[in-house]
């Protein structure tokens, strides 16, 4: 019995003994750790201890409703413009970075020969006119004729402007300048009066031939409809040939030179404009993500070009329908894939660094509002 009593004494000492060591050595490493630790780690670790110790608990991390790539671009959106007819370029009156209005004339493909039957239908419509001059009809046709005059006089006058307002962008634009901005703002001015004009003078015909009892037009008169037509075809022949800007905003490129043989393609364009006043994101959603986000909602836009900006925006328009995703090729479609709902996102405040066509990605802020799909557990 004795000897078991002390095997039993040498073990519990051998065990105390190996606890006292194991102590100490984990004293002396804690010792060595805080001699090499930086202070400010040290604080931040102390700090943390004391937040744990308190009840605080420590700063959470952002977390985003939803993500989607995106790509910036002018609030309006590019537009894109080409040309209406084959041709050779004979003038390209803009440039990178120029700032054009609504109606500006950019492009102009040859149009020699429509400038030949223009003559020859000017001419028709003159003589046509003199011959239906002669005849003599009652009240309500007489009234018809002045109308019909005042509205081929209006859409001359229209056509002319447009020429004017041509001859004024590209004397003030060209190598040796001719004209200056108040030359153009002033043609401009006349365009839009004529247009007006025009619509007006139309509108007057149209009451008048609604007149009852109105007389059928006579053979002169038929004549003379058809000669002004020609000449009005002949005028958008003409007008075909021009590349205008369709609205203001700033010219972002040119993929044209004098010389070059164009031709109507979807795929062609001569110029893109866009109005750089304000800019936006078009983003595109992947289909789970549909129900976090809605109308209004705020978001947050990041670029590679600028490493730790954040540009605030909020949700503008939401597409009523989804469709396979446009901004990233994705090769063959695979029955898995997930199509993406399209986003726009106005941008707010100092968004003037971007530049359209810059890639993006788009981070939405939960929103109270916005129910979420409920949670599935994997099976």
């Amino acid at each position: 019995m004795s000897r078991l009593s002390s095997a039993f004494a040498v073990l519990t000492a051998v065990l105390l003994a190996a606890s006292v060591g194991l102590l100490v050595q984990y004293s002396s490493s804690r010792r060595q750790i805080e001699k090499t630790m930086p202070a400010a780690a040290k604080s931040a670790s102390d700090a943390s201890a004391s937040r744990t110790t308190n009840g605080t608990p420590p700063a959470k991390v952002t977390t985003w409703a939803a993500s989607a790539p995106g790509r910036i671009e002018p609030k309006g959106g590019e537009v894109r413009i080409g040309t209406q007819v084959p041709g050779r370029v004979a003038e390209v009156l803009v440039a990178m970075n120029d700032r054009v209005a609504a109606g500006d004339l950019m492009i102009r493909v040859d149009d020699d020969e429509a400038q030949a039957r223009l003559v020859a239908a000017d001419a028709e419509a003159t003589v046509r006119r003199r011959e239906r001059d002669a005849e003599t009809v009652g009240r309500l046709a007489q009234d018809r004729r002045n109308a019909e005059d005042a509205v081929a006089v209006a859409d001359r006058s229209l056509f002319q402007t447009r020429r004017e307002l041509d001859r004024a962008i590209s004397g003030r634009r060209g190598t040796t300048p001719t004209s200056s901005e108040g030359d153009v703002v002033k043609a401009r001015t006349a365009v839009a009066a004529a247009k007006e004009k025009s619509e007006q003078e139309r509108a007057g015909l149209r009451r008048i031939q609604a007149t009852a009892n109105m007389p059928l037009p006579t053979r002169l008169e038929a004549g003379l409809i058809a000669a002004r037509t020609d000449l009005l075809l002949a005028e958008i022949a003409i007008e075909r040939a021009r590349s205008r800007a369709a609205i203001d905003g700033t010219v972002l490129q040119v993929n044209t030179k004098v010389g070059e043989t164009v031709a109507p393609s979807p795929e062609a364009h001569l110029v893109i404009i866009g109005d750089l006043g304000s800019l936006r994101v078009r983003a595109e959603l992947d289909e789970r993500d549909v129900s976090k986000v809605r109308v209004g909602q705020k978001a947050v836009v990041r670029t590679d070009a600028f490493q730790g900006r954040e540009f605030n925006g909020v949700i503008a328009t939401l597409a009523q329908s989804l469709a396979p995703p446009r901004l990233a090729s994705r090769g063959p479609r695979r029955p898995n894939d997930l199509d993406t709902l399209e986003v726009i996102i106005d941008l707010e405040g100092a968004a003037t660094a971007l530049l359209p066509g810059m890639r993006a990605d788009v981070f939405f802020v939960p929103d109270a509002t916005v129910q979420s799909a409920p949670a599935t557990k994997a099976n």
